[in-house]
Order: C-alpha cells, then structure tokens, then sequence
C-alpha cells in the first residue's frame, strides 16, 4: 500500500516500546521539529504533523491495537472483502477485542481518519497535488504541545561573566536574542527567558564561564601568575598587574622570590554581594635574548654581587 505509514518507524521505537518510552520519544521529536523553533521550513513542519499522528494511535491502547491488526492485514494482500465484517467503531473507541472488515477501507488514510474518529477533507479528493507522496490531499490537524521550558548551555568569557549587560547571542536551535545578562555570573548559573521557550515557555540559559588564560577563579578569590624580571625582584617597586577592572599597581617588596604570593584586596570576584581577593604569583621571568649592553652589565654585576644562592648546601 503506497500511502501506509509505519509509525513506530517515524517515532523510532521498536514495536514493543511502551506508552511511557512513546511519549519520551514524541516529547523530544515535538521539541526538534516544532514550527516556532523550525520557522519557514516545510520539511520540518511535516515531520512534526507525521510524528503528531504517529503518537496520537500508538499512544492509545485501543488505537494502537487497531493499528497493528490492520498493518497485518493488508501486507497479507487484503482489502477483497473476506476478512470478519465491522461491528461498529463506536465513536472511535474501539476496544482491542473488536472486530473490523479492513478490506472496507480503500487506502491506510480513510483507515485512520476513521481510527481518529475526523472527517475527511472531501473537497480535496485530487492526487494531483498530494499532501505527502501516495496519499490524498487530506488535511491533518495535530494539535500543538502547550507551553513547555527549554534549557540551553551559553559559555560566555571571564569579562562578559563579571560585566554582565546587553549582548546578543545564538542559540543551538539558530535563533538570534538579545538577552540583558546581570553581572558576575558563575558556573551553573541559570538565566530565564520569560516567554523563549517551546510554545511560549520559559527559556532557561545555563552559564558556563570560559577558563581565562591568565585568571582562575576559586571561589570569590582570584588567582593569577606575574612574571618579573630579576632587576624588578631584586629592587622591588611599583608594578602593573592586570586585574578585573584594568591595570592597577601594585608594590612589590625588594628582593621578592619566585612562587612568592601577593595580595590584592577586594579585586577578587564577587559572590553574593562580596567580593574576594586577588592572589598574585611571582614568577621570575629570565630573558632568553639579550643584547650586547645588557650582556655587558650582568657580566659586571656577577662580577661584583656578594649574593650566594648556593652557599648553604651541605656536601
């Protein structure tokens, strides 16, 4: 039959799934090729009406019987009147038990318009333009799921984390919004979208927060490794150190050691309306280059520094 439509292949389900493992398949395949998250996309839009009728019979106990008697019949080379004459649908609630004469039903399309107790489109008896390939032009109406939430993950970097505002993003399912984000997100932090989700549900966005190439975060604190060169470790001073809020200086002592750690107050991250610290590294960074006046005055410094960093070794 050219028009019969194996809906436990549509759903992808296995002949004996369950009602419960039916309706998991259905709710996800609703949410992929809905018509508010595929717009102007016909293929989609005819997945959807496909895997609404698929779920509507085999999601009914009785339908679904009905369904799988008559997918047995007509494979059987049927429809020649010698099968056991109908009793009645009675509404469409047939029960399992109940007998139907297949052979009754010209194509699978009056079977199901009859097995969904809907008329069929009468006005739209012509093949020459069909609804789907092999069937005829028969309007279907699938009724729409409600309002459901959606969640979808959003990295966003360290900056735009701490920041917060207005920013444009794209989601998975290609859509394109403007979202005002508050600041100081974390890992995990949950955004709503009132009214972005399927069907005018609620839109959650799950934040991921980008690892910075120069900053970690612990907690509220911040944690960050500072080269130094061994003119600034030796003599100490003012320094530069990049922060959340731009450069700020910061005075390091004379004569400061590698893996040393400084502290920057209150230029931690903020958690729950209070802000950590910023725990600075020191690392001592050795130039690989050098030219020929800076070779000159190391040379004269190692010629004249009284330091020994390996005096204390014992033997």
């Amino acid at each position: 039959m050219q028009n019969f439509r194996n809906y436990y292949e549509i759903l992808g389900v296995p002949r004996e799934a369950t009602v419960e493992e039916i309706k998991k398949v259905y709710r996800r395949l609703a949410r992929q090729y809905h018509p508010d998250l595929n717009p102007g996309d016909k293929a989609a839009e005819e997945k959807f009406k496909d895997i609404g009728e698929a779920y509507e019979v085999l999601s009914d106990t009785g339908k679904r019987a009905q369904y799988d008697q008559f997918s047995r019949f007509w494979k059987k080379g049927g429809f020649q009147g010698n099968a056991p004459k109908s009793r009645g649908w009675n509404g469409g609630n047939r029960t399992a038990t109940q007998e139907v004469d297949f052979s009754q039903y010209s194509d699978f399309n009056s079977f199901v318009d009859q097995l969904l107790n809907r008329p069929p489109d009468r006005a739209s008896t012509d093949n020459s333009d069909p609804f789907r390939p092999g069937t005829s032009k028969t309007s279907y109406t699938v009724s729409r799921p409600g309002p459901r939430n959606a969640e979808a993950r959003l990295t966003v970097p360290l900056n735009k984390a701490y920041t917060g505002g207005r920013e444009r993003i794209r989601l998975e399912d290609g859509r394109s919004l403007e979202v005002s984000m508050p600041a100081a997100m974390v890992n995990g932090q949950r955004i709503r979208l009132k009214g972005q989700g399927v069907s005018g549900g609620d839109l959650y966005l799950k934040i991921d927060v980008a690892p910075h190439p120069f900053f970690k975060i612990d907690g509220a604190d911040i944690y960050c490794q500072l080269p130094v060169t061994p003119s600034e470790a030796v003599l100490g001073g003012a320094i530069e150190v990049p922060t959340l809020d731009g450069l700020v200086k910061m005075m390091i002592p004379a004569g400061v050691r590698s893996g040393q750690k400084l502290r920057l107050g209150n230029k931690g991250y903020p958690v729950n309306g209070k802000r950590g610290d910023q725990i600075v590294e020191i690392q001592i960074a050795v130039p690989k280059e050098l030219s020929q006046q800076e070779r000159e005055l190391y040379e004269k410094i190692r010629q004249q520094e009284s330091f020994s960093p390996r005096a204390n070794i014992a033997l």
